[in-house]
């Protein structure tokens, strides 16, 4: 696990551009951290380090929002409202979770470990942003870069 201290939401679209240079088809990236830690923040960054034009929003009421036009087409999912497998299956969720492109997960931790639903541990990657004060953040990651 590596760890990056941001103190900018410029810093964590950075941090995010780096992975999306730089990840593989098939990948899954399982974002976690409270409401306002950046985690979209982090997307944005991957898409542009992706090269996938057009703005990237929180698919909070929609669950997926999905982008291609960059490197690898890129499947955005946003877990909050969903708090049980059933839920997730209905939703279809399993359906991102071998992707074409790349996943990312936010609110990943409510995907259960034991469902049998995360892909192989080498195309799963996690992604924990700490708050650590206003502007400043603790970014914990598989080193995938």
């Amino acid at each position: 696990m590596a760890t990056f201290i941001s103190h900018s939401p410029a810093e964590t679209e950075a941090l995010g551009e780096r992975f999306g240079r730089t990840v593989k088809p098939g990948q899954v990236i399982a974002l976690s951290g409270d409401l306002g830690a950046g985690k979209t923040q982090f997307v944005r960054g991957l898409a542009r380090g992706l090269g996938v034009p057009g703005r990237v929003h929180s698919p909070t009421f929609t669950l997926v929002n999905e982008y291609g036009g960059g490197r690898l087409q890129l499947f955005h999912l946003d877990l909050y409202r969903l708090e049980t497998a059933q839920q997730m299956l209905n939703a279809g969720i399993e359906d991102y979770l071998s992707p074409a492109g790349v996943a990312v997960i936010e609110w990943a931790e409510r995907l259960p470990a034991t469902s049998g639903q995360r892909p192989a541990e080498k195309k799963w990657s996690e992604v924990q942003i700490e708050i650590v004060s206003e502007t400043e953040r603790k970014i914990i990651y598989d080193d995938i870069l």
